[in-house]
C-alpha cells in the first residue's frame, strides 16, 4: 500500500485517530521532544547516526548510504519483529522523522508494503514545531483564564488539583515545568523537560480546552524555572480575572514543611540552594539562613524567607503583573486541611470569569 503523505497542521488535527505515532528518529532526538503519544523506533540509533555521518564526511556520502542502508534494514526488521507481528489489518500508524524524509520512509515503505495504510508527516519533526509555535501564538486568545493568586505557601498548585478533581480545566504550568516556581522549586535528582517538550505539552493540554469553560492557572512569572511560557499565554493570563487564596502564616509553614519534605531530610542540598538568594539578599542573611538550617531550625528558616523574601516579591510582582488582583472575583481563605482546600475549589468553580462566554 502506497504511503500517505500528511501535512503537519492535518495530522496534528488527526493525532487521535491514528493507531499509533512512530518517530522513527534516534533516542537522543526522541528524548528532547516528540509528538503527544510518540513511540521510538529508531531508524538509526545515536551511535549509528554518529558513525554514518563521519563516514558520509571523511570517507563518502556513497559509502556511508550504503552501511546506513544496512542498519537501517537491520532496525527496521526488529521493530517489525518487536512490535507488529501481532497487529490487526486495519493498524495504521503516522510516522515521522526529523525532516520527513529517509528515516521515516524507510520505516514507512515496509509497513506500506506489509499492508497497513501508513501517513507519513511532511517535513517531519520540523514541520511539526513549527504548526506546535504558530498555534502556540493563537490558542490562548481562544481561552478565558481565572488566575490562582497567592503568597508562596499559600497551596496554589493544591487548589489546582482539587479543581482538576472536580472536573474543572486546569493548566498546570508547574506540572508541566516539573518545577515549582522558585529558586527551591527544582526537586533534588530530577530535571525540567527541554524548552521544546515544554512547549509541545502546553500546546497539547490548550488545544483539547473547552473555550466555553474557564480555566484555572496559577500566577506564574514569565518563566517556570529555566523555562519560557509562551508570550501570547503569559499576555493572555495577565490579562485575566484573579482570584486570592489566602493561609495563615503557621499554616504556610507547615505546608512548605510538607511539600518540600526533600530539603528537611537533605540539608546541605537546602543550603546549597540558598546560595542562589546571596545576590538578592546578601551573604550575612544567607549565612545565617545556612547555619540555622544546619542547626536543626528550618522551620524557623521557611518562615523568615516567607516574611522577609519571597512575599515582598510576590507582592511587588503580582501587583505589576496581575492587575485583576486589585478586585478579585473572590478571596478564597483555608486553613490548611483537606476539607477546607475542597470548600475553596467549590467556591471557586462556583465561580465565572467576567470574560467567559455568557451560557446558553
Amino acid at each position: 500500500m502506497p504511503l500517505i503523505p500528511i501535512a503537519a497542521p492535518e495530522a496534528l488535527q488527526r493525532l487521535d485517530s491514528f493507531s499509533a505515532v512512530i518517530d522513527a528518529r534516534s533516542e537522543s532526538e526522541f528524548a528532547l521532544d516528540r509528538l503527544p503519544g510518540a513511540v521510538n523506533w529508531p531508524s538509526l540509533n545515536d551511535a549509528e547516526r554518529a558513525s554514518i555521518g563521519t563516514e558520509y564526511k571523511q570517507v563518502s556520502p556513497f559509502a556511508a548510504r550504503k552501511r546506513g542502508a544496512m542498519l537501517v534494514a537491520r532496525n527496521v526488521a526488529a521493530h517489525l519483529e518487536r512490535h507488529v507481528l501481532e497487529l490487526p489489518r486495519d493498524w495504521s500508524p503516522l510516522v515521522y522523522c526529523w525532516r520527513g524524509g529517509q528515516r521515516s520512509g524507510a520505516l514507512g515503505l515496509v509497513l506500506g508494503q506489509i499492508g497497513f495504510r501508513v501517513h507519513v508527516l511532511e517535513g517531519g519533526y520540523q514541520a511539526f514545531r513549527r504548526a506546535v509555535v504558530a498555534e502556540l501564538e493563537t490558542l490562548p486568545a481562544r481561552l478565558s483564564f481565572v488566575v490562582v493568586c497567592g503568597v508562596t505557601g499559600s497551596g496554589k498548585s493544591l487548589l489546582l488539583r482539587a479543581l482538576a478533581e472536580r472536573g474543572e480545566q486546569v493548566l498546570d504550568l508547574e506540572a508541566l515545568a516539573n518545577h515549582r516556581g522558585s529558586v527551591l522549586g527544582l526537586v533534588p535528582g530530577e530535571a525540567q523537560p527541554s524548552q521544546k517538550a515544554f512547549d509541545t505539552a502546553i500546546w497539547h493540554a490548550v488545544r483539547n480546552l473547552d473555550p466555553t469553560r474557564p480555566v484555572f492557572v496559577e500566577s506564574e512569572s514569565a518563566k517556570v524555572g529555566d523555562l519560557r511560557v509562551p508570550a501570547a499565554l503569559v499576555e493572555r493570563m495577565r490579562a485575566a480575572a484573579c482570584v486570592r487564596l489566602e493561609l495563615p502564616i503557621d499554616a504556610r509553614v507547615a505546608l512548605l514543611m510538607r511539600e518540600y519534605a526533600f530539603f528537611v531530610r537533605d540539608v546541605d542540598a537546602f543550603c546549597a540552594r540558598l546560595d542562589a538568594l546571596r545576590v538578592l539578599r546578601g551573604h550575612e542573611a544567607v549565612n545565617g539562613w545556612q547555619d540555622a538550617a544546619r542547626a536543626g531550625r528550618i522551620e524557623s528558616v521557611v518562615r523568615e524567607l516567607l516574611v522577609s523574601h519571597y512575599d515582598p516579591i510576590y507582592l511587588q510582582s503580582i501587583r505589576r503583573n496581575f492587575p485583576g488582583t486589585a478586585a478579585p472575583l473572590a478571596q478564597l481563605r483555608w486553613d490548611g486541611d483537606d476539607a477546607g482546600l475542597r470548600a475553596a475549589a467549590a467556591a471557586a468553580a462556583a465561580l465565572r470569569s467576567p470574560c467567559s462566554p455568557a451560557p446558553d
